[in-house]
């Protein structure tokens, strides 16, 4: 009864399902901090295993030590204190503690609130823009789903198929119940997206001999299609496409770097994917008026 009558004041109180979001997703954001540096290390872990197993196919693997998201029990990277539970509270601890390690003293990085509280303000401002209900619930675990993705890519230039292809899912199903978008604009449109990023991909590299881009980008464009249907993909490949060009110029210039410098595009796909999520119809109204 108790769970009936907190669901229900999250439907009859928006703001009530904006402090409710919130707060859920600032312990989200402390769990993907734990996802965006452990699912690559368990990515290359296995990758290595299978290339050992490959190579020695009669040979007995010697058993791995556990590496999940789970266990081992996170602790620090310079003196391996164990963290304990009120030194993993989002945001408040990483304060209370001085911004340092109780164990060592060294300097917590604020990056960890930081992704604590952006993902934090990213759900909120769904539950803000699309309210209680089936596609606001699943649009804020997308949310996280992109978050995790987003700075994945960042350190390691990599978009995990396990997070891209739930993602793609997860808009097909939800298209099924949502009334601004029809299976089958969703099905176009994570269709259109692959195919358009894997065209020019194919493109660019028979015109120079390199790659342009990986195999994640497509599959990301293609949920993001999956979410927004295809009438919506321009503006997708559009904001990304020119975010991605002021930050590749801006690093260039600020770093030195020369042109062949190795740019991520999951995060700026992620970004204009999200925002064209809430804001589509908006952005493309005002793109129009422009012209």
């Amino acid at each position: 009864m108790e769970n009936i009558a907190i669901i229900e004041l999250l439907a009859q109180s928006p703001i009530a399902f904006i402090i409710f979001t919130f707060v859920i997703s600032l312990l989200v954001g402390s769990f993907l901090n734990v996802v965006i540096y452990r699912l690559p290390i368990m990515m290359e872990r296995e990758w290595h295993r299978d290339i050992e197993q490959t190579q020695n196919p009669e040979k007995e693997l010697a058993p791995q030590t556990t590496f999940n998201l789970v266990k081992p029990d996170s602790t620090c990277p310079n003196c391996q204190h164990k963290i304990r539970a009120w030194e993993n509270i989002p945001v408040i601890s990483w304060i209370v503690l001085g911004r340092k390690c109780s164990g060592c003293a060294k300097p917590i990085s604020g990056r960890y609130p930081a992704v604590e509280l952006l993902t934090a303000i990213m759900s909120a401002a769904v539950a803000y823009q699309l309210g209680f209900g089936l596609t606001g619930v699943a649009f804020i675990f997308g949310t996280w789903l992109l978050v995790a993705m987003t700075f994945i890519d960042l350190d390691k230039m990599l978009l995990p198929d396990s997070l891209t292809l739930l993602l793609l899912w997860l808009g097909l199903g939800i298209s099924c119940f949502d009334q601004t978008i029809s299976p089958i604009d969703s099905i176009i449109g994570a269709i259109v997206g692959y195919l358009s990023l894997w065209s020019i991909y194919w493109a660019f590299k028979l015109l120079t001999g390199k790659e342009g881009m990986g195999y994640g980008d497509f599959k990301l464009l293609a949920a993001l299609g999956a979410w927004v249907g295809w009438q919506h993909l321009p503006i997708v490949i559009l904001l990304s496409s020119v975010v991605g060009a002021i930050v590749g110029i801006s690093l260039m210039f600020i770093k030195k770097k020369d042109s062949n410098l190795a740019i991520p595009f999951g995060p700026y796909l992620a970004v204009a994917g999200w925002l064209t999520m809430l804001y589509g119809d908006h952005i493309a109204d005002w793109y129009l008026s422009t012209l």
